[in-house]
């Protein structure tokens, strides 16, 4: 059917203009900047009806006697029609809605607004509403879906996406369009339109063409187009746009899709066979009656013209008779029918804390160190650099005459880089202003055709990822470092101190994930590789919106849907979600935008953001704390809210051990704590498990214990007359006992391993070296340095078997036989021959030994436990000498690491535990009180002497001198750190004047002193096996003789 060109008219005022048909097509509906809508009979109308609705109006929209129109107070009015009477407000947005229409029935419509947002409103009833989020610039255009179930939008960031009515996720999303920042500065409104009736096809306007889509598959099935289309903007649409005054420069296909007057837009017309040809149904559904506006002249072009200019409606009208238009894919492509998931756009390079690039006025960056902010408007293009703390530099202001796109800052420097143009390469430019010397700034050139897409900034170092999937380091200086290549393209970049974090595209996603891994490297002295490119979990069709360190130095991220992400060092580096933000959000279109997070105080820095997913940079937005809440089950209940806060406190602590094992200075008040309260939690969740009898979870939960904690939780038990469960959780602090001390032996083995080799380095094993006076001296002052606290902590259950922990018969059968608990004195390693089998004395000396009733033994202990610190007489017994640490003669020393490499071992090992009896029968010049005076007392010693009253007063019944030092050892270890270190120094005070003394004695002892060394030998190789010193010769054959002695 043939058109023609009218003569122009005025019709509103100079600004965007919108129109539409009434349902009848007997009149033309329009609205404009001046707020009016004017009906219009045909267009020799010269009196109009005119109906205000607004200030401005920007889209409106008629069905079924409602009229719909998007106006300048950001909400969707309705008024009758034709009478124009106001019928309420439909939706608001944040700002003004683009375009309005309405789907087949009139029941609901749909409303595009620039603040992002799609939203689809029940006519009848607004409180029914549905938001559609995806779109990262203003919307352009909305299209209904004829059985109601897509609905297709075109936006400004260059995307024409199908949304899903019934859940709200999008189906598809192509990027077709020219992106931009505005409507108003849009090449295109592109107009969208679907095939009338059964909406197989989706028409989609791009230059020149018309893009078609099948539905389901939203495979391209084909293009329309023609020669005489020689550029965007027609002649007659150019008149249309004077007809109007609009200002839109919407292509051919664009503006006239809904009025059908323009040529080229009969393209995108498709013949219905069900209709006669008279009524040309355009793909908006609606059947036009152009008699009144429609005329035959010279300069129309018949639709047969298009149809013979165009191979492929050709072979349409030719398949007409055949099965209509469903049968055009199989004519214009013989590609095989693919129905499987499809795939989802890949995410595009963005900074962390960056607002997007299309935007006049944007945030660069936003770290904890400052604000980045980039103006680009038609008065300034510049930078303004802003510091949290202005001690570290003044605020600055920057020009941008290179146009730099991305930017990171950090303590010691900004970084800055630019896309390449035509004239001009990329560019990394940094301001080094921290630097010392007066050139603070370097610019470095890539290579031809390679454009930097991500930056970061760490501690001395810069980094910048480019297009060519390279990645290169330099110093914060400007010198060149190492060069790799990325495992897929990047999509972000973050820095801390030595750590380089890496997320990028590992391959494509599908049915709207994205597919993203992560690298994660320490570029410290020792360069390692910690996340080989593991994959980056994300939420189900979301997108990284945010990737970045904690202050402590813990990667995170966020993803689209608000979850925030921590890397759990403590759990094999895996990702646990740490908070959800969207729950802290009051409406659907609310998001917070993250800034930063901090582990202590567990705070998540962020700037709440009402109907937007991002901030603008003026008011100076205000940041807000949320708090961290891991997703536990039941967290309602006391019992789901302690394990949470349990296993947060663990996980917000793992930093600690990071820092610490890479020479990093931290509060040890701090690790202190969360001990304390993750100990506090495991008791009461103990307590209220061992309320529901649950007791098989109270061994469980202790399980996850110190050591002092169990001990804490047998007491418990034990007074709630939970005897199976006090007994179950002795064993339990047994085995924890033994595996403790079987660590400690391992260490302690290692440590004289690298101790003997490097006293072995570079030196021969000669007489005359081992004796060498400062080789001794020093080994004998780092026996001294190990500390009181080493030994008395040191649990005593290995020498309940009356073996030599350090001999390598010992090794492997100790830690076994003190997990079952079974009281065997010489089953196992050596037997020491001097050993009196007196009952009474294998539990003075193990604390944690179970016999026939182990529950009396429990009970003992824990109810001693608490009564601390009280003075006693100062009486002294030879039973205390196997509690001395370390050995303050030389000889002693030297006994001890003697033992460990000639065959003497087995003599020395024999006097170990020797009894006072037989020691005092064999050497009877020697009383246990000068054998004390002759050497130093160690700080337990001291404090038992103090606190023996206390201990006889509190306990009566106790006429054994084990059970006095037993009890003293159980009131010692629950003393403080800093009260234990107090006494070790007392006991040192009195090391260092005895060895003045000792100096100048002679070297000529009897046989009774040799026998008090050799024990004091044997204890400190039990309690302390540090670095012990050499002997010299003599002393070897002197212990040997006297061993063969005793024997």
């Amino acid at each position: 059917m043939p058109a023609t060109q009218k003569p122009m008219r005025y019709g509103h005022t100079e600004g965007h203009t919108d129109v539409c048909f009434d349902d009848s097509g007997s009149c033309i509906v329009t609205c404009g900047s001046d707020g009016d809508v004017r009906i219009w009979e045909d267009l020799d109308d010269d009196d109009p009806k005119s109906i205000n609705v607004g200030e401005k109006a920007y889209s409106c929209a008629l069905k079924n006697g409602k009229l719909v129109t998007a106006v300048s107070n950001n909400t969707v009015q309705v008024h009758t029609f034709p009478e124009g009477v106001p019928d309420g407000i439909l939706t608001r947005f944040t700002t003004n809605a683009n375009h309005v229409v309405f789907n087949g029935d009139g029941a609901k419509i749909a409303a595009g607004s620039s603040d992002f947002l799609v939203k689809v409103v029940d006519v009848k009833d607004c409180s029914q509403q549905k938001t559609f989020r995806g779109h990262d610039a203003p919307v352009l255009s909305l299209s209904f879906d004829p059985k109601d179930i897509y609905l297709a939008s075109a936006s400004c960031d260059g995307s024409v996406r199908v949304w899903q009515i019934s859940d709200q996720t999008c189906a598809v999303s192509w990027p077709l369009l020219q992106k931009c920042n505005d409507v108003i500065n849009a090449k295109s409104i592109c107009r969208l339109a679907w095939q009338p009736k059964s909406g197989k096809l989706l028409a989609v306007p791009v230059d020149k063409s018309v893009k078609l889509y099948r539905r389901e598959t939203w495979s391209n099935q084909f293009d329309l187009s023609d020669n005489f289309i020689s550029q965007v903007s027609s002649r007659v649409e150019k008149d249309y746009n004077d007809l109007f005054d609009g200002d839109d420069t919407s292509n051919a296909g664009d503006f006239l899709n809904d009025n059908a007057v323009e040529t080229p837009s009969f393209s995108k017309g498709i013949i219905n066979d069900d209709e006669d040809d008279d009524n040309l149904m355009l793909a908006s559904g609606r059947p036009r009656q152009r008699s009144h506006i429609l005329e035959d002249d010279e300069n129309s072009v018949d639709v047969t013209m298009l149809k013979t200019g165009s191979g492929l409606l050709k072979e349409e009208e030719e398949d007409d008779q055949a099965g209509g238009i469903h049968n055009l894919p199989l004519v214009t492509s013989h590609r095989p029918f693919y129905d499987g998931p499809m795939p989802t756009p890949r995410q595009k390079p963005f900074q962390s804390g960056s607002t997007p690039l299309h935007l006049t006025h944007r945030f660069m960056v936003w770290n904890s160190v400052g604000i980045i902010r980039c103006y680009n408007d038609e008065q300034d293009n510049a930078i303004d650099v802003e510091f949290h703390d202005t001690s570290i530099h003044h605020a600055t202001h920057l020009s941008n005459t290179l146009n730099y796109t991305v930017a990171d800052l950090s303590h010691e420097a900004i970084l800055l880089a630019c896309e390449s143009t035509d004239e001009l390469a990329s560019k990394l430019h940094c301001l080094h202003f921290s630097s010392w010397d007066s050139s603070k700034e370097w610019i470095v050139d890539m290579p031809q055709n390679e454009d930097v897409e991500a930056i970061c900034l760490g501690q001395g170092w810069a980094a910048a990822a480019s297009s060519a999937l390279l990645l290169r380091l330099f110093t914060i200086g400007g010198v060149q470092k190492e060069v790799f290549s990325l495992l897929g393209p990047v999509v972000s970049m973050a820095g801390h101190g030595e750590q380089l974090l890496i997320v990028y595209h590992r391959g494509t996603g599908f049915d709207g994930d994205q597919c993203l891994g992560v690298q994660l490297l320490e570029l410290g002295k020792e360069k390692k590789q910690i996340l080989y490119g593991d994959p980056l979990p994300l939420t189900r069709k979301s997108y990284l919106v945010w990737v970045g360190f904690s202050a402590e130095g813990t990667p995170c991220y966020v993803d689209s849907e608000g979850i925030v992400r921590m890397l759990n060092r403590g759990f094999g580096n895996t990702w646990t979600p740490v908070c959800n933000t969207r729950e802290h959000c009051k409406g659907k279109s609310d998001h917070y935008w993250v800034v930063g997070i901090h582990e202590n105080p567990q705070q998540l820095r962020c700037i709440p953001c009402k109907g937007s997913r991002f901030p603008p940079t003026l008011p100076r937005p205000a940041v807000a704390i949320l708090s961290f809440k891991l997703p536990y089950c039941q967290i309602a209940t006391e019992k789901g809210q302690m394990e949470e806060q349990f296993w947060r406190s663990v996980m917000f602590h793992n930093h600690l051990d990071y820092l610490a094992k890479n020479g990093y200075e931290y509060e040890e008040s701090t690790k202190n704590q969360a001990i304390k309260e993750q100990q506090e939690l495991l008791m009461k969740m103990l307590a209220l498990s061992c309320k529901l009898e649950r007791e098989f979870r109270c061994v469980e939960l202790a399980d996850l214990m110190t050591q002092n904690a169990v001990n804490l939780a047998i007491k418990y038990a034990s007074r709630s007359r939970r005897l199976i469960l006090a007994q179950r959780l002795s064993e339990l602090a047994a085995e924890k006992a033994a595996e403790l001390a079987a660590t400690q032996v391992e260490q302690d083995k290692e440590e004289e391993e690298d101790f003997r080799k490097k006293l072995n380095a570079g030196y021969s094993n000669t007489a005359t070296e081992w004796s060498q006076p400062s080789l001794g001296n020093q080994v004998e002052e780092d026996e001294e340095d190990t500390g009181e606290v080493n030994d008395v902590e040191e649990k005593p259950e290995i020498r309940k078997h009356g073996q030599n922990p350090f001999s390598k018969s010992a090794n492997s059968a100790d830690v076994p036989a003190i997990k079952s608990g079974a009281v065997t004195s010489g089953s196992q390693g050596r037997v020491n021959p001097f050993k009196i089998s007196a009952n009474s004395k294998e539990p003075a000396i193990s604390v944690n030994s179970r016999s026939a009733n182990i529950l009396d033994n429990m009970n003992k202990s824990s109810r001693k436990s608490l009564v601390l610190n009280r003075g006693t007489n100062n009486e002294k017994s030879p039973v205390i000498k196997p509690l001395v640490p370390k050995p303050k003669s030389k000889q002693a020393s030297a006994a001890s690491y003697f033992q460990k490499r000639t065959s003497q071992d087995d003599k020395t090992e024999e006097v170990k535990e020797q009894n006072p009896k037989s020691s005092s029968s064999e050497t009877p010049a020697v009383c246990p009180q000068n054998t004390e005076n002759q050497r130093p007392k160690t700080g337990f010693q001291m404090w038992l002497e103090e606190n023996r009253s206390n201990i006889l007063s509190d306990n009566p019944d106790f006429v054994d001198e084990a059970d006095i030092i037993k009890e003293g050892m159980i009131r010692f270890r629950a003393l403080s750190t800093d009260e234990r270190k107090a006494w070790a120094t007392k006991g040192k005070g009195e090391a260092a004047s005895d060895g003045v003394g000792a100096k100048k004695r002679k070297r000529v002892v009897d046989e009774s002193h040799e026998t008090e060394n050799q024990k004091e030998k044997a204890k400190e190789n039990l309690n302390s096996p540090k670095k012990q010193k050499p002997l010299d010769l003599s002393t070897n054959q002197r212990l040997s003789t006297f061993a063969f002695k005793q024997e």
